[in-house]
């Protein structure tokens, strides 16, 4: 048997663009001898569709789009995931479900059993979840489908959640020949060797091979890295798609095949990842052009390289907007950087507009000696320029702060914070400088001077990030520790050899920021714990 595994990359709601897509698959499969072809979780309707599933309409698109892809099935076996009404009309009314289709006939459906409803994902909101196991019988072999989850817990990979029973374990006395798992599963750093382990228990446990297909692309703020694999009856890895890219994978069952080696490097699946992200968040939109503000800092140094990487050096604007407190420094290095990427640089100074509003706002300053106001205003005025030229030209404004900064509220609302998309708000400082690091490996992208610099707003004179915050190796671990692990201050103390004090400080100062956090662009989700999806938290509150 060949069964052809189809990674492609469906927008949500495109039923059309999704459809052409599958059937493109579909003929490359017979253009290519292959029996079966299996595509990813709710590729029809693409991943995750939210609240669209509460549209009568969204629910009768699927249908109609599935009538389409059944009567181009000829000679195939299709397994395809899509969204479809629960007939019961009990409790929830759809299933996430994987439609088996087989030389032009649609068979029936295997609904997905586990529906995780933590961290990013709410399936529990819409779904309900299936209740039976079957194999599907295909030229002599016993197919098991499942979707995504079904296959998590039995591996011991699901932490947030402890289902009642195991479908893994369900399928043991049917004795699948093969299984194929439809899998939306969103990227996150270091994950791609996870799903090979959570494949492989799957297989030994059941013996036979597992394969898995995973959607790529990204849509709003999830990145899916595709990764799509097959792994023998003893677990080996045989054979793994492209990460970042759609692509098909061809997999021959008939043919002896020798176990491969999987590596991969991490930083560059994370440079991926913020790539794929611009660029499907952009184009799926129908955006081309993306600006942002070029401080002279590490920052908006990678997002730069991120922004050219995925929208092409013509389709980015560079602003530098120096003030009284800027360095000369900051200046002439925006402007080497953007020689080296061949990026447009506007250089428009803020002071004029700055010393008006001092002194339109002497009178109510009076007696008070200049503070964060001051700062503030610098960096709101910097916001407005961008989103004047958003508006004008059509540029969608990628927002520069990182993940640590965002994580204590050190970034101005109104300011830095404006923009259509935080590029690497789920990126905290230790991050940054290794991607920039890496980024520089071959050749200087990014000037030295830029990565060597103190880091600073630059907003009074002589300013330093650690004028107001630990340094940032001792911010990263408590963010780590704290958002990531759900480590108590006490347990972040003791592993990081950090004071209670700072740790508790430092804790407070993440809850009270969370007012902003929420005004903030959406921003893409790379860890296994972002601020801006999968994370939910009181503003008000004291319990902290």
């Amino acid at each position: 048997m060949r069964i052809l595994v189809a990674q492609i990359n469906p927008i949500v709601g495109d039923f059309e663009g999704n459809t052409r897509k599958i059937i493109q698959a579909l003929d490359h499969a017979r253009s290519k001898q292959a029996d079966v072809v299996v595509f990813s979780e709710l590729v029809l309707c693409g991943y995750p569709p939210e609240d669209l599933l509460l549209h009568a309409a969204f629910i009768d698109a699927s249908q109609k789009y599935l009538e389409k892809i059944v009567q181009a099935s000829s000679r195939l076996m299709v397994v395809l995931g899509l969204v479809r009404r629960n007939p019961t009309k009990k409790e929830k009314p759809v299933f996430n479900s994987a439609a088996i289709i087989q030389d032009g006939k649609l068979l029936g459906f295997e609904d997905k059993q586990l529906l995780p409803t933590y961290d990013v994902f709410d399936e529990r909101r819409y779904f309900e979840p299936g209740t039976t196991t079957q194999i599907w019988e295909y030229k002599g072999k016993k197919i098991g489908v499942m979707i995504c989850e079904d296959i998590w817990q039995h591996a011991g990979f699901v932490n947030d959640t402890y289902y009642a029973h195991d479908p893994v374990l369900d399928f043991q006395s049917l004795k699948p020949d093969i299984v194929l798992n439809l899998s939306s599963s969103p990227y996150q750093f270091q994950k791609p060797s996870t799903r090979v382990k959570v494949c492989a228990k799957c297989a030994t446990t059941l013996n036979c091979p597992v394969i898995l297909c995973c959607q790529v692309g990204a849509n709003d703020q999830l990145v899916f890295d595709g990764y799509s694999l097959y792994v023998n009856r003893q677990g080996q890895l045989i054979q793994m798609a492209k990460g970042f890219e759609e692509d098909e994978m061809l997999i021959d069952l008939d043919v002896p095949a020798t176990p491969c080696e999987f590596s991969y490097d991490p930083l560059q699946d994370l440079y991926h990842a913020l790539v794929l992200g611009v660029r499907d968040y952009f184009h799926k939109q129908g955006f081309k052009k993306g600006c942002l503000g070029l401080s002279g800092g590490i920052d908006s140094a990678l997002v730069a390289c991120i922004a050219v990487d995925a929208l092409g050096k013509e389709n980015v604007l560079a602003i530098t907007m120096p003030s009284r407190y800027s360095s000369s420094g900051s200046v002439t290095d925006s402007e080497i950087l953007a020689r080296n990427l061949k990026i447009e640089l506007l250089n428009i100074p803020i002071e004029k507009p700055f010393q008006s509003l001092l002194e339109l706002l002497q009178p109510f300053f009076q007696g008070k000696p200049p503070d964060i106001a001051e700062e503030n205003m610098q960096a709101r005025i910097r916001g407005m320029i961008l989103m004047a030229i958003s508006n004008k030209h059509g540029y969608l404004v990628m927002s520069t702060g990182n993940k640590s900064e965002m994580a204590l509220g050190y970034c101005t609302l109104y300011g830095d914070m404006a923009g259509g998309l935080g590029v690497i708000s789920d990126v905290n400082k230790q991050q940054v400088y290794n991607l920039t690091r890496w980024l520089n490996r071959e050749k200087e992208i990014i000037p030295q001077s830029i990565i060597d610099k103190v880091p600073s707003a630059e907003l009074r004179p002589n300013q330093k990030d650690t004028d107001s915050l630990p340094e940032y190796e001792i911010v990263d671990k408590v963010l780590q520790g704290y958002v990531e692990e759900y480590l108590s201050p006490e347990e972040i103390a003791q592993k990081y050899s950090i004071a209670i004090e700072m740790v508790i400080d430092l804790v407070r100062r993440i809850h009270r920021a969370e007012y902003k956090r929420r005004q903030a662009p959406p921003g893409i989700r790379v860890t296994k714990k972002a601020f801006n999806i999968g994370r939910r938290y009181p503003i008000v509150q004291e319990w902290i």
